[in-house]
This record gives C-alpha cells, sequence and structure tokens, in this order.
C-alpha cells in the first residue's frame, strides 16, 4: 500500500510531493533500470558504445532489435529503457543536427546536442498531460578532436563520464569499470573491458548474436556500428 499521502501525486500528473519528490520521474527511472545494459567508454582512440540486446526468443531476428543509432557523422546514442520513447528522441537529436548543418554549415558539438535533448526531456517533468520519457541514453561523438560521452536520464539531467553503464546491470558495470578502466586504452582495450563489464551484468549468460557494438573515432571523427564479424572476433579474444 502507498502512503495516504503519495496517492495524489503520482496519478498521470508530474506534481511534486510534499517531500519535495516527482513520483512520475522516479517511476520513470524505473523504467530505465528494467531495460537492457548498455555501456559506453572513453579511450586514447576515441568512445566505444556497446549494448547487450537481449533476444528473448530464438524466433526472433536479432538484427530487428536497434539499440545503437547514428545521429550524425560524428554521433552515436545507445538507448536503455522503452524503445519507443528511445526512438522519438533519437529522430529528435537528428533534426537538431541537420538543423545545425544548415544554419551553421558545421556539425553539430556532441555537448550543444545533448543539452538541447535534455532540455526537452526536462520539459515533460513539468507539464500535466504528458508523461517523462522511459529512456535512458548514452551520447558519444567527437568535437574539436576530443572524445565526449554524455549520460542523460528522465528527469533531464546531464553528466559527463570517462566510462559508464544504465540499464539493468548498471551497478555490475560500474564496479568493473571503477576497478579496471584506464584512459590511454586503444579500442581493442575498450572494447574487451566493455564485454567483461556486459558478461559480469549479465551473470556469464552473453549472448554473442546479441551485442552491438559502435565507435567513433577521434582520428577521423566518424561513427559507425561494427558488422556481426567485427563483434565476433572481439568476443573470441575477449573468451580466449
Amino acid at each position: 500500500m502507498q502512503p495516504q499521502y503519495q496517492m495524489g501525486y503520482d496519478r498521470a500528473i508530474t506534481v511534486f510531493s510534499p517531500d519535495g519528490r516527482l513520483y512520475q520521474v522516479e517511476y520513470a527511472r524505473e523504467a530505465v533500470k528494467r531495460g537492457t545494459t548498455a555501456v559506453g567508454l572513453k579511450c586514447s582512440e576515441g568512445v566505444v558504445l556497446i549494448v547487450d540486446k537481449r533476444v528473448t526468443s530464438r524466433l526472433l531476428e536479432p538484427v530487428s532489435i536497434e539499440k545503437i543509432f547514428k545521429i550524425d557523422t560524428h554521433i552515436g546514442v545507445a538507448s536503455s529503457g522503452l524503445v519507443g520513447d528511445a526512438r522519438a528522441l533519437v529522430d529528435r537529436a537528428r533534426v537538431e543536427s541537420q538543423i545545425n548543418r544548415v544554419s551553421y554549415n558545421e556539425p553539430i558539438n556532441v555537448e550543444i546536442l545533448a543539452k538541447k535533448l535534455c532540455d526537452h526531456m526536462q520539459t515533460y517533468t513539468q507539464f500535466g498531460g504528458a508523461r517523462p520519457y522511459g529512456t535512458a541514453l548514452l551520447i558519444a561523438g567527437v568535437s574539436d578532436g576530443e572524445a565526449r560521452l554524455f549520460e542523460t536520464d528522465p528527469s533531464g539531467t546531464l553528466l559527463e563520464y570517462k566510462a559508464t553503464g544504465i540499464g539493468t546491470g548498471r551497478p555490475a558495470v560500474m564496479k568493473v569499470f571503477e576497478e579496471e578502466y584506464q584512459e590511454e586504452a586503444d579500442f581493442t582495450g575498450a572494447i574487451k573491458l566493455g564485454i567483461k563489464a556486459l558478461h559480469a551484468a549479465t551473470e556469464g549468460k552473453l549472448d554473442v548474436s546479441a551485442i552491438e557494438i559502435g565507435v567513433v573515432s577521434i582520428k577521423d571523427g566518424e561513427f559507425r556500428k561494427l558488422e556481426k564479424d567485427e563483434v565476433k572476433a572481439y568476443i573470441d579474444q575477449y573468451e580466449e
């Protein structure tokens, strides 16, 4: 049973409770915690995003599950939580990126894009008749020759990390990163550590076909998703 004072503050509106909490935002965070695990790491060569897509049926085509999205040539996003909400934010991010190119004839700065998305997410914590987004994003990119990695949450909070995780396995991922993360690692080292963190988050039940990896390179400023055979090669290296 909910406390009596809470009952009026979580009925499809976002209003402060007497103890200063926004229950709808807290519920949105719980939706993220139930989502699949995604990790992001900065390294000497750029930024790495790795996602466990969690294939729930052998009849499902793993390629149809998309958790890493290309926003612009130099920016990629990994999501956890409600996939539909993530896709809506990805579409908005793509539009913002194109507006910047048309207006200023240059690619959008990663931090500016992250702030624009968080400003949008924050508005949904203020108004009745709309719920907060039930998704968190890892925004990875390269701006001015520097690798950037940001994490958003349903409240519109924006934080920059060297390495982080979102979703159900976040505690296990952060434990691995706190102990073993090294800034000077290359892509190979960062991907291996990311896979190790996902392995810990899934309690050793990591499915190779359900892993998706994206990288942004400082050298050429390009974001790309790795092909199946590239992902398998990294998994094989880790297992050895």
